[in-house]
């Protein structure tokens, strides 16, 4: 006769915490995989301009169309993971990706290297937006710092292990093997997600009114036309032109700015990302502890202007670093200051965006991502006009003070307090 109590054990359903945390743990997997696949370019740089006779510059457009790419796929992606769920949508768009990072490894030419980057990016575009859906869905608005804390962390981590580890794995094989395992590594995850994820929980998770004008919800032209998601997506510009130095040209300056060797400068280049993963976790900490205190409507805006301080005063003291360790010290905190950026960033967009989240959320990417393509195309040529990086650096750092003077207009409310309700029933967007 079979023990009841280990039958009762056996019905007994999965803890909603449980189930909600290997979520965001997925989610985490995701944003680690994403990125070695993204940095695994930069730590390859030397080893693909060999081969294919590329300069500086033409490097530098194939770092750059990958965030074009990643720039114009955004909002598309993200309004088909609100419209058709991020189960499907995320699986198909990492299992893309994923094979065209192995397609990388096959380029024979600048051209058709060009091509996969570009619709690399444009598959990897979908993953943060879709991401923001999954929390929208899974996760109550007290979470969700923590929550994007956690998932962007995976991106950082990412980057440093890629740091760490690719370039010895690109002197014991070659670059275009280590393209093609990456993107099976990709394709993996995307089919257990499809096979184990679902778009909700059981128990549908409370969300907050549905924005409303006079009464009526609105669509997501008026919130992406409002004044507090302008800002967002101008501030978003601001932080991604220096954070995308770290994932660009931060490897290759190390090395010829400071004579290292690739290993050498890549346990330099690690550094600033393992930080900027504990800025990740300790600003959607401090997010969700704010939105929770009577400070609640400081809770996305203190930590990101903090950030834009801290990232501009990094940037302005690198133009006077004189050895690898003082260059890496203040990237770091360039780094660690934009990424406290992230976070308050995203929440803020789920807030305003109700049914919207994935679509808004990719609005700011998009723009933000802009940003990134505009840096990897400036670094060498504001280093060659000036003879040095510091032209970059004082540039970098004049926006991020515009993204910290931005996050002075957004004063982000939406509603996330009964005392800030809309009496028509949803919450305004000032």
């Amino acid at each position: 006769m079979a023990n009841p109590v280990h039958a009762q054990r056996k019905r007994e359903p999965v803890h909603p915490n449980f189930k909600k945390n290997l979520v965001v743990f997925d989610l985490f997997l995701l944003s680690l995989i994403l990125y070695v696949a993204r940095v695994c370019i930069s730590a390859a740089k030397t080893a693909v301009a060999s081969d294919l006779f590329l300069t500086d510059s033409m490097m530098g457009a194939v770092f750059g169309i990958f965030g074009l790419g990643y720039a114009l796929g955004q909002i598309p992606a993200g309004w088909f993971a609100d419209r058709y769920g991020p189960r499907v949508v995320l699986a198909a768009l990492v299992i893309g990706w994923s094979g065209f990072t192995g397609l990388t490894g096959a380029a024979k030419s600048f051209a058709v290297l060009v091509a996969v980057r570009f619709l690399f990016g444009l598959g990897e575009a979908g993953c943060f937006p879709g991401a923001a859906r999954v929390i929208c869905n899974w996760l109550p608005v007290s979470e969700r710092g923590m929550a994007n804390g956690i998932v962007f962390s995976g991106a950082r981590i990412g980057a440093a292990l890629s740091y760490l580890l690719l370039p010895g794995i690109l002197a014991r094989f070659t670059w275009r093997s280590t393209f093609l395992v990456l993107g099976g590594i990709g394709i993996l995850w995307g089919l257990v997600w499809l096979i184990l994820f679902r778009d909700h929980p059981e128990k549908r998770v409370p969300q907050p009114p549905e924005p409303v004008a006079h009464g009526k919800p609105l669509s997501f032209g008026q919130i992406f036309a409002s004044g507090p998601m302008l800002l967002a997506m101008l501030q978003y510009f601001m932080s991604n032109f220096t954070f995308f130095l770290g994932l660009s040209w931060m490897l290759p300056f190390l090395q010829t700015r400071y004579g290292l060797t690739a290993a050498q400068a890549g346990k330099y280049a690690m550094v600033p990302f393992l930080l900027a993963a504990t800025s990740l976790w300790t600003t959607g900490f401090l997010v969700d502890r704010m939105y929770a205190s009577r400070f609640y409507r400081w809770s996305r805006r203190f930590p990101a202007m903090s950030g834009f301080l801290l990232a501009a005063a990094g940037l302005l003291c690198l133009t006077r670093a004189g050895t690898p360790g003082l260059a890496v010290l203040f990237l770091s905190m360039a780094i660690y200051g934009v990424e406290m950026t992230v976070p308050p960033s995203w929440t803020h967009c789920v807030d305003i965006a109700g049914k919207n989240a994935g679509a808004v959320s990719g609005s700011m990417n998009a723009v933000g991502n802009l940003g990134s393509f505009l840096s990897a195309i400036m670094f060498p040529l504001l280093y060659k006009w000036s003879g040095g990086p510091s032209a970059y650096f004082y540039t970098a750092a004049a926006m991020n003070a515009a993204g910290l003077a931005a996050w002075i207009g957004i004063q982000p409310r939406g509603g996330l307090h009964q005392a800030d309700a809309d009496p028509a029933g949803g919450h305004r967007i000032r």
